[in-house]
This record gives structure tokens, C-alpha cells and sequence, in this order.
């Protein structure tokens, strides 16, 4: 009797960028989103000898910043629970948002420092004697802006191939045959994380 052996059936890769990508794209809309809440820049000086001090926050330099971080998390959410096309293009609008975000923050640079320094010379500081300087909240709003829009950017390229996760709640005629997106939720039932 012939040993029949059973040829392998190819299987597509499974696709570990998912969430990496997403926890990535999360911390860094959430960081542009908290940064822009924060003094950005400083200016020290005096008004006829007594220190002045004033300052200004993401918000009051470029209110974009924020409003449209908030767009790139609340896109995030949209791309957790949808998949194909939808996936995709709620990626670029992220990639939209994180970009024209950073943009913001790079356009800030000078017009931020410039606007501490009025606001002390607004207190009474004499121009000869104050210093304007941006800190680190300013640098991290930055960051935050350019890890968001890196891990959209991967998103747009590899949002066809992630698993999606709406599709458990579909009407179990519109199911499609197991696949491992079945493998992702059980993980996730057992306490496993589906993308180690």
C-alpha cells in the first residue's frame, strides 16, 4: 500500500506589527495631545528690580497641536475596531493629523519664545533684561507628533494584513471561514498576548 503524505497547505505570515504599532501610535498622539498642555517656553527678566516670570503653554502658542491630536487618537481607536479599506484610509487621516500636528510644533520654534518674551515685557520686564528659552515639554510635544505619525505611516502600509478585530461581533452568517484572526480573540480570552 502507497504511504500517501499530505502536502502542507501554505499559510500567510503572521502579522506581528499590529500591536507594536498601535501602542506606539497611542503613546505618541497621547504624549503631542499632553505635551500641548504644557509650558513650552519661559522668559525671565526684571521690572525695576523684581524678578519676572512668565510663560506659555502649547495650547496658547498653537492650539492646532492639540486639536488634532486628539483627531489622531480618536483615529486610533477607529482603526482597533474597523479593517480593510475603512483601516486604511482612517490611517492616512492619522497620518494627516500627526503630520500637520509636528508641522505645527516646528513652526512654533521662534513665534513660542517670542510670545514668553512679550508676555514678561506685558508684566513690565525692560527689554535689555530678559531671556526667552523653550523647554522640554516643547521637544516631547515634537516627539509625540513624529511617533504618531511613523506608526500611521506603518498602519497605511500594513492595516490589509492585521487582524480585525470587529469582525467577531458580526452576524454569524456574514462570518467568513476561521482565520487567525480567531486565533488573536482566543488568545485574548485566555489572557495571552495574540501578537508574541
Amino acid at each position: 500500500m502507497a504511504d500517501h503524505h499530505e502536502t502542507p497547505v501554505p499559510t500567510r505570515p503572521r502579522e506581528r506589527s499590529f500591536g507594536p504599532t498601535v501602542l506606539v501610535g497611542l503613546a505618541g498622539a497621547g504624549l503631542t495631545a499632553v505635551g500641548a498642555a504644557r509650558v513650552w517656553a519661559t522668559s525671565r527678566g526684571d521690572a525695576a528690580g523684581v524678578p519676572v516670570e512668565e510663560s506659555v503653554t502649547g495650547a496658547e502658542a498653537q492650539p492646532l497641536v492639540a486639536a488634532l491630536a486628539f483627531v489622531a487618537l480618536a483615529a486610533w481607536g477607529v482603526v482597533l475596531v474597523s479593517r480593510g479599506r475603512v483601516r486604511r484610509a482612517v490611517s492616512v487621516v492619522g497620518l494627516l493629523a500627526s503630520a500637520g500636528s509636528l508641522l505645527a510644533v516646528v513652526l512654533a520654534f521662534g513665534s513660542t519664545q517670542d510670545a514668553a518674551v512679550d508676555a514678561a515685557i506685558a508684566r513690565g520686564a525692560t527689554g535689555d533684561a530678559f531671556a526667552g528659552s523653550l523647554g522640554p515639554w516643547y521637544y516631547l510635544t515634537g516627539l509625540g507628533a513624529l511617533l504618531a505619525a511613523g506608526a500611521f505611516a506603518v498602519a497605511v502600509a500594513r492595516a490589509p494584513r492585521w487582524p480585525a478585530m470587529g469582525e467577531r461581533y458580526d452576524a454569524p452568517g456574514a462570518r467568513s471561514a476561521p482565520t487567525g484572526e480567531d486565533d488573536m480573540w482566543r488568545a485574548l480570552d485566555e489572557g495571552r498576548d495574540p501578537t508574541s
